[in-house]
Formats: structure tokens, C-alpha cells, sequence
């Protein structure tokens, strides 16, 4: 996989994450995607990440919630 596509692949999961956060009434003030160091052998990434960033201890509260919602149906 080019280091283009793991950031594609980074960037989608960031947006899906996004969206299922806001359907559950949750906004993460931060995603964004940080790429790595690339892999000396061949130049590239060798995956992207996906940066939740930081949030209130509410919003914490809340995703936490959710999560265990999921987790309990």
C-alpha cells in the first residue's frame, strides 16, 4: 500500500469515526491524520494515524457512554 493510500485509508476512518460521533451527539474538537516516519527500506509509511486529539472530561464521560452502549447491546 503507497503511503498516499494509508493516508486515504486514515482520512476515511477519521470521517466515519466523525459521523458516528455525531450521530451519538458527540464532537471530538480535533481529528486530523499524523503520518509516521517512513520505513528506510522502502521510503514510505509504513501506516497513518489517526489523531483524536484531546477533549473535555465531559466529552470523555460521554464517549465512554457510548462505547459501553455499543458494547451492551
Amino acid at each position: 500500500m503507497t503511503t498516499t493510500a494509508k493516508i486515504q485509508e486514515a482520512v476515511d476512518a477519521r470521517d466515519a469515526l466523525a459521523a458516528a460521533l455525531s450521530r451519538a451527539g458527540l464532537q471530538l474538537p480535533a481529528m486530523d491524520i499524523r503520518t509516521p516516519w517512513a520505513d528506510d527500506r522502502e521510503g514510505e509509511a509504513r501506516y497513518a494515524l489517526v489523531h483524536l486529539g484531546v477533549c473535555s472530561a465531559p466529552v470523555a464521560h460521554l464517549l465512554a457512554d457510548v462505547i459501553l452502549k455499543g458494547v451492551d447491546a
